[in-house]
């Protein structure tokens, strides 16, 4: 018999970290805990105050009614979890946990062996000129080929600038170059900016203009001289018939998947198979996790072997932060054998 139990925990940022949303100084995520005999299980519901659609009132009493009624079949509780997709993608989590050889290997492959490697984007936060500049060099210096910088939030002229910067010193072909909006653009605006970061051969843009306003996105993924990434769009977005109309109706040269939330491993599987039936490419990426949502979501995307850059977290933002084999060399995300996981709450 299985036996489940929830716990939360704040994660403490090394530095506070700027998004067009503000400063991130902690981040709130939350595990369950399942346990049948002396075997255990785990996963971790990526709360995301302030962007997360489940970030409602009663989410730890879902996350009790989840432990309540754990003897429900999976598909069970994941239909019944539709509106909370953290939860589902913690609860899908902590089932594989639990069945594995080992709890934190879900899925098995030369990666988890430590013989195959993913290639990750390196993130340049929000910040002054000077603090952008030097994580833009420390990425550079310690082997990363594709950089992605979050704009927005300080002066545009400044930010395109600090990309100008860049290409004088590399090209294209040596360094790949994404921008992250976060929606900060204005409809009327967004075509003359995407026009101008597009003379700086940007590989794409995430989400330049908030979500929910569809014509205005479409018209700008059908204009725009500069590839655009859905991220926020897909955020919110329950039912298989929506997810369709929206890839079709907007017609994005990418989407962004973040398990955390759009409802875990089967949630991103619906997206891709309506992506690619769209000629629409796509990417992972991860929401701010411990080291166990992050090995998650690292080990589901190995499963897809897709080549480009993905844009996995590093594991290195937070102070307490659990050891893990998770490791970064020369951009690339690895697993450790030799190293040992300190997951203990």
């Amino acid at each position: 018999m299985i036996k489940a139990e929830y716990k939360k925990y704040i994660l403490i940022f090394k530095n506070p970290s700027g998004t067009s949303r503000g400063i991130l100084r902690t981040k709130e995520t939350w595990f369950i805990i399942l346990k049948e005999g002396d075997k255990i299980g785990f996963g971790e519901t990526g709360l995301f105050r302030g962007l997360s659609v489940d970030n409602v009132a009663d989410y730890e009493k879902k996350l009790n009614w989840v432990c309540e009624n754990i003897h429900l079949d999976l598909n069970k509780l994941l239909v019944e979890l539709i509106h909370f997709p953290s939860i589902q993608f913690g609860l899908e989590q902590a089932f594989l946990s639990l069945q594995s050889n080992t709890p934190y290997e879900l899925f098995p492959s030369e990666f988890t062996s430590g013989k195959e490697s993913i290639n990750i984007n390196g993130l340049v936060w929000m910040g002054d000129k000077s603090f952008m500049k030097k994580q833009i060099q420390e990425k550079l210096k310690t082997g990363f080929s594709c950089i992605k910088m979050k704009i927005g939030a300080i002066d545009f002229d400044t930010e395109v600038d600090l990309l100008k910067s860049i290409r004088k010193e590399f090209s294209s072909k040596e360094i790949e170059l994404r921008v992250d909006a976060n929606g900060a653009f204005s409809s009327n605006e967004a075509l003359e900016k995407l026009q101008i970061l597009s003379e700086l051969e940007l590989h794409s843009i995430e989400q330049p203009i908030k979500q929910g306003q569809l014509q205005e996105m479409a018209r700008l993924c059908e204009q725009t001289p500069l590839p655009i990434a859905l991220d926020e769009e897909l955020i919110g977005v329950f039912t298989e018939d929506k997810k369709k109309a929206i890839i079709k109706s907007i017609n994005p040269q990418y989407v962004i998947l973040k398990p955390s939330l759009i409802g875990g491993f089967k949630g991103s599987k619906e997206w891709i198979k309506f992506a690619e039936e769209n000629n629409t490419s796509w990417w992972i990426t991860s929401a701010l996790e411990s080291n166990i949502g992050l090995n998650a979501i690292a080990q589901f995307t190995y499963t897809l072997q897709n080549k480009m850059p993905q844009g996995l977290g590093t594991g290195g933002l937070f102070t307490n932060n659990f050891e893990s084999p998770l490791e970064v060399k020369n951009g690339n995300l690895t697993y450790c054998k030799g190293k040992k996981w300190n997951f203990n709450i």
